[in-house]
């Protein structure tokens, strides 16, 4: 079971807290480091000192580490041009030496668009051009050195580019793609994705979205197991109850509801949890989300209680 450690800086950090993060989630042997793609925050959380722009924080954390993979949850199709996508994420999986994973997904926060003024499409609208986004960046990442890549869709048109930057991972970085729909999201997982990650179910819901997606990538002919199967789930670990109490506090939540929506709890009770996920659910990687990022000493005491008793 991969332990990934996962951020969401709109909340409130600077690339300082970022990397302090990025280095401890290195030194105490976790998978990767990821963070979300987000301008505005969220709650009643000041956002304080304000936004730092994913890809160039990966890029330059890219730079401060040399084990630990880097990606999003999610980087949203509504921010960036594909083609521009593809430059800059190439370019940070050059700068990593190939430690670059994409999640993308179609966006959503409505409020956020409104205030950086980024146009929201309705939800048809969306996911169409999240579909040719999957299609253009991926395509640009596939097409071999010395060829060009076109594409003539409803609302990209690509002629002749050169599809450079190649990454370094050949022929692309895996790709992540998450949600709770029904019939698009699993169609797309199971012509692009590496990974399907299901956020904030239980097993049971969980293992139901799973279902969808092996089901669509059956119908098209792949097979099911190429996708890794992961889950993110808001993280509270303590050595005692008082400790479990005020690493819930820091996330806004209740002990109770957290213990049962996320994973918290002592380090038998998580890896209870983790285990109902691998067992009931075929869960092979979990991001640990992670909110209060001054608490280091809950990364080490996860590495050592948790992750170190995994197989």
């Amino acid at each position: 079971m991969d332990l990934r450690i996962f951020t969401e800086p709109q909340l409130g950090a600077s690339y300082d807290d970022l990397l302090r993060v990025a280095k401890k989630t290195e030194e105490t042997g976790f998978d990767a480091f990821f963070r979300s793609d987000h301008f505005l925050t969220m709650g009643t959380r000041s956002g304080l000192p304000g936004p730092t722009d994913s890809w160039v924080t990966l890029g330059a954390i890219a730079r401060e580490t040399s084990r630990i993979r880097l990606g999003t949850l999610v980087t949203s199709a509504t921010f960036r041009y594909p083609s521009v996508l593809a430059i800059s994420v190439a370019q940070v999986d050059q700068m990593s030496g190939g430690r670059v994973e994409f999640g993308f997904g179609a966006g959503w926060y409505e409020a956020e668009h409104k205030a950086y003024g980024i146009e929201l499409p309705p939800v048809k609208e969306r996911f169409d051009r999240y579909a040719e986004q999957l299609a253009i960046i991926t395509g640009l990442w596939e097409t071999a050195e010395g060829a060009t890549f076109s594409f003539d869709g409803d609302y990209y048109q690509l002629a002749d580019a050169p599809a450079l930057p190649k990454p370094a991972q050949s022929p692309r970085p895996p790709v992540i793609i998450g949600g709770a729909g029904k019939k698009r999201t699993p169609a797309l997982a199971a012509r692009y994705a590496d990974e399907f990650n299901a956020a904030w179910v239980d097993p049971s819901g969980a293992q139901v979205q799973f279902d969808r997606v092996d089901a669509a990538a059956r119908e098209i002919g792949r097979d099911p197991k190429e996708i890794t199967r992961s889950i993110a789930q808001t993280v509270a670990v303590g050595a005692n109850d008082a400790e479990v109490a005020r690493r819930a506090a820091a996330t806004g939540r209740e002990v109770g509801e957290l213990k049962q929506n996320g994973l918290a709890g002592t380090p038998a009770e998580v890896l209870d949890k983790i285990g109902r996920f691998r067992e009931e659910a075929g869960v092979s990687r979990a991001y640990l989300q992670v909110l209060d990022l001054a608490d280091l000493d809950h990364l080490e005491l996860i590495a050592a209680e948790v992750m170190s008793k995994l197989d």
